[in-house]
């Protein structure tokens, strides 16, 4: 399995806080594997509340309509290279 960097480790952190996994460690999210589907099994529910939470903590909105959103919600590394662009 790859190592989370540190940033990827944040990132991680903030989706189990966001989503309130309970079964789920941060470090244990691997940063290459889907975070929807066969992954962490995500919904668009669980999406729009990891945008609420990267809006507050980063300052930036991750937009619904966003053509890239299935790239950049399609693993941890992925969200977290997205986050590392736009952060204010």
């Amino acid at each position: 399995m790859a190592t989370q960097t540190a940033a990827e480790s944040e990132v991680a952190a903030l989706i189990v806080e966001a989503l309130n996994l309970e079964d789920v460690e941060a470090s244990e999210i691997a940063p290459e594997a889907a975070l929807f589907r066969d992954g962490l099994g995500l919904d668009s529910i669980d999406a729009l509340e990891i945008a609420m939470a990267i809006s507050q903590k980063y300052g930036f909105q991750l937009r619904s309509d966003d053509p890239e959103n299935t790239k950049i919600f399609s693993s941890l590394r992925e969200l977290t290279a997205h986050i590392d662009k736009n952060r204010v």
